[in-house]
């Protein structure tokens, strides 16, 4: 099949980035939730933990086996079935039994739920050069929502339901979102001679050929560590004294995460008109301010809301920036060069999540905040070292 150029039209930017939203969102529903499942299977801290890292593993094995495929098949087709594929690794979720059936079903829904990372190159791809980064900017505006929205959602849910009844709405609406995707999304096929290894391999070879896709994927391994570390302990600081919150108010605070994130769409507008370097430093540097009042936060709500809109602004914006400077190195390799920023992405996340529930069992939300603080600084040493290597337009 030929490769088709249709247009890129509102409504269908819009549906995608809903769609990457509640993609993206399957691997947090749980966040909120961890203090409840712990209980539910008598588990400790660390081990609750790890069902987030479970999930972001899964997310970062899809990136790397599963997101080149689309620069190999025919997209429609492979974005609506790995839909459903995510929609039924929430179902195993749901009926879990024991710890393990839950994290198989977790792994499976990480893995099948890369498809909003086939999306964004896909939007990428149809979108007007001049508008390119404004498109990108807002589908994974939709993707930074679904993960904090996640929260919020699955906080009320469970409340009224239990949490098992997060996954079952969860997998209906993914369910759901394939019919829309199979009705809306146009036919697209990228002619490519490599066979699926090579496509593997090629991941590889563009790390070791692009000095500027090191580097921003090294930012964004550690920018989204950062947001992991504050995220996955969220849940047993205000589970505990002073706060004693409920799931539904747990929850809420993704509210106030999502505020920070479309605050950030601008960045794609920024790096279309050449500010990308400035907007990267400008973000790491809030990143690394966000600490000073998340330590606050311990003891005082207020500034650890302030901390959280101020960490997701810097992580949304750093984030659509690499994504829109790595697009524009090589056109033809979208879904490999996002295969292999995201795969770094995510790796830093599921880091980030063994590192936070760890720092929290042996040093309470103290050593949350240090090993952010920690992360951080070392993300602004390699960027400063890196950055000569982008074009002055970038």
């Amino acid at each position: 099949m030929k490769s088709v150029q249709p247009g890129l039209n509102p409504a269908l930017v819009a549906l995608m980035s809903l769609a990457t939203g509640l993609a993206v969102a399957c691997n947090y529903y749980v966040q909120p939730l961890l203090a409840t499942v712990a209980h539910t299977f008598d588990l400790s801290v660390n081990q609750a933990g790890f069902i987030v890292t479970t999930a972001q593993l899964g997310y970062a094995a899809g990136l790397l086996l599963l997101v080149p495929l689309g620069d190999m098949l025919e997209r429609r087709g492979l974005i609506v079935v790995m839909t459903l594929l995510a929609a039924g690794g929430m179902v195993i979720t749901a009926l879990s039994p024991t710890l393990p059936l839950m994290l198989l079903g977790t792994a499976l829904t990480g893995l099948f739920s890369v498809v909003a990372q086939i999306l964004v190159p896909l939007a990428a791809t149809l979108a007007e050069p001049a508008k390119r980064g404004k498109v990108v900017g807002t589908v994974m505006s939709g993707l930074l929502l679904g993960i904090l929205l996640a929260r919020t959602v699955a906080g009320g849910l469970a409340q009224l339901g239990g949490w098992r009844t997060v996954y079952w709405v969860a997998s209906v609406l993914m369910a759901l979102m394939a019919l829309a995707l199979w009705r809306y999304l146009p036919r697209y096929k990228q002619a490519v001679s490599l066979n699926y290894g090579q496509l593997l391999g090629s991941i590889f070879t563009l790390f070791i050929s692009s000095p500027l896709l090191r580097t921003r994927a090294l930012t964004g391994c550690l920018a989204f560590a950062n947001f992991s570390i504050l995220w996955t302990s969220m849940a047993f600081l205000l589970a505990a004294e002073p706060y004693h919150y409920s799931e539904g108010a747990i929850g809420l605070l993704g509210l106030v995460g999502a505020a920070g994130a479309l605050a950030a769409r601008q960045a794609g507008s920024l790096a279309d008109s050449g500010k990308a370097k400035i907007t990267t430093t400008v973000g790491l540097l809030i990143m690394l301010l966000s600490w000073l009042f998340t330590a606050l936060g311990g003891h005082s709500l207020i500034a650890l809301i302030v901390g959280i809109i101020l960490l997701d602004l810097a992580v949304q914006g750093v984030h659509i920036t690499n994504q829109s400077v790595i697009y524009r190195e090589m056109p033809e390799a979208r879904n490999r060069l996002t295969a292999g920023y995201m795969t770094s992405y995510f790796i830093g996340g599921a880091a980030g999540s063994l590192i936070s529930a760890s720092a929290y069992h042996f040093a309470g939300w103290t050593g949350v905040c240090v090993a952010g603080v920690i992360l951080n600084v070392l993300n602004l040493l390699q960027w400063w070292r890196g950055a000569h290597h982008e074009a002055v337009n970038y």
